[in-house]
């Protein structure tokens, strides 16, 4: 029998009397209305082996999924870092070992969380910000025992941009008075912060790895240049338009390299180069901005099925939050919005906030690729900026083997991830262990 948990602009917040939700150990859900007409999907896994005397005695874990528009509680929870994996086989690596994990679906229309009419989709990172403090405002209504526990925003992608603004909304709360939160960090993994950094990038990175040759180089940094001049004088919306257009040039000129892990073997046919917009538009099923649908539609199939079949069903999920039935929308409401650099925002969490900054990158990634995330982070103006770059660049070894390389200097860390594409949890788990170890599990 499921019970409901009624708070404050709360429609649904539904377990079971004992905690038992879809897998293994104890969570607790819910559709919490963060607007009139607008409503956000959440799910707590408690840590499984606390090593202390409760589980509030260890830190919870808020991961943010990219896109915009991808679901945490899908792709993050069944494909990274939860207690199962998509084939429903127990992960050995699950973060939930080590601390508890609150799964946003986020922005409102991104997996089971939605809106009543499109009109109430997130238009910008400032609503997006509100919507999650809402959330969390209500989350700790409902549990209170969770006030002093620590608490760390992890994010991947387009969720690097959500979480900077949100860490700093957060804190702006906290300091307000309005939420009791212990806010500690903000990690960015693969962030989607600076996109003009980033396609700047590309051409250079693929260049310099033997996919592209000067023409394709040429080809590309053309039109990374153009975006360059449209983002510098506002065009946003231009810019994601050219964007856009750039995945059937990178397509065309690497032969359809995976934009994720660009050393994952692909198959070869003369006829796998994009050839209409249809298809250049097309985005994979987990949300992340892609260069080419690089998962095979088996994976995507699977987790849609396992979404809106066994996992609604356990959580009593009502058919109106049809799981992934509103991402597409999600991004749409963004279009102007997603060219929009979050660096300030970044800079504002280190001159005004206590908050620590951790940024990863894989070095196998095209999408937000390590030398784009690099100059970003570089040009940061911020107290300890000399500092910084004039700290040592150490190994980041992890039982006897060179995971990658760590930078760091007051609340500003910097990781480069060896073996390790765009979805650094899946690809390198270990390297994640080293970055828990060192700002999490501490």
């Amino acid at each position: 029998m499921l019970r409901y948990c009624i708070i404050v602009q709360c429609i649904l917040a539904a377990s079971t009397a004992d905690h038992n939700g879809f897998g293994p150990g104890r969570q607790d859900w819910g559709l919490a209305k963060v607007r009139q007409g607008a409503h956000m999907f959440w799910w707590l896994y408690y840590v499984t082996n606390p090593g202390a005397d409760h589980y509030t005695d260890r830190p919870i874990v808020i991961w943010l999924q990219g896109g915009p528009g991808a679901s945490s509680s899908g792709y993050g929870n069944f494909e990274e870092i939860g207690p199962l994996d998509l084939d429903l086989h127990e992960r050995s690596h699950t973060w939930v070992k080590y601390c508890n994990i609150l799964f946003v679906d986020n922005p409102v229309g991104s997996g089971f969380s939605y809106v009543d009419d499109p009109s109430l989709l997130a238009k910008d990172n400032d609503q997006i910000a509100q919507d999650l403090v809402t959330l969390m405002k209500q989350f700790y209504r409902l549990f209170p025992e969770f006030h002093k526990t620590p608490l760390h925003i992890f994010s991947e992608s387009y969720g690097g941009k959500m979480a900077v603004e949100f860490a700093y909304q957060l804190d702006r709360a906290i300091k307000e008075g309005s939420i009791d939160c212990n806010l500690r960090s903000v990690a960015l993994g693969a962030p989607w912060i600076s996109p003009e950094d980033s396609v700047l990038a590309w051409g250079e990175f693929l260049l310099n790895l033997g996919f592209v040759d000067t023409k394709g180089y040429s080809v590309i940094q053309k039109a990374a240049e153009g975006i360059q001049d449209l983002i510098r004088i506002n065009k946003t919306r231009a810019a994601t338009e050219i964007w856009r257009s750039m995945q059937q040039l990178v397509t065309n000129e690497t032969v359809g390299i995976d934009c994720y892990n660009v050393l994952t073997p692909q198959e070869f046919t003369s006829k796998a180069l994009v050839k209409n917009d249809d298809e250049i538009l097309e985005f994979s099923e987990d949300g992340h901005p892609s260069l080419r649908v690089a998962r095979s539609m088996d994976s995507t199939d699977k987790l849609k099925l396992l979404m809106r079949g066994p996992v609604a069903a356990s959580l009593g999920i009502p058919s109106r939050a049809l799981w992934g039935s509103q991402k597409d929308k999600v991004f749409e409401a963004l279009y102007e919005d997603f060219m929009k650099p979050a660096t300030k925002t970044v800079e504002l969490l280190l001159n005004n906030t206590n908050v620590n900054v951790i940024v990863y990158t894989g070095q196998l990634d095209l999408v937000v690729c390590t030398p784009g995330t690099v100059r970003w982070v570089e040009k940061l103006q911020w107290p300890g900026s000399v500092e910084y770059l004039n700290a040592p660049r150490t190994g980041m070894g992890y039982l006897g083997v060179l995971e990658g390389y760590a930078k760091c200097y007051d609340r500003l860390s910097m990781y480069w991830i060896n073996r390790s594409g765009h979805m650094a949890p899946v690809d390198n788990h270990m390297a994640m262990q080293y970055i828990l170890d060192k700002h999490v599990r501490a």
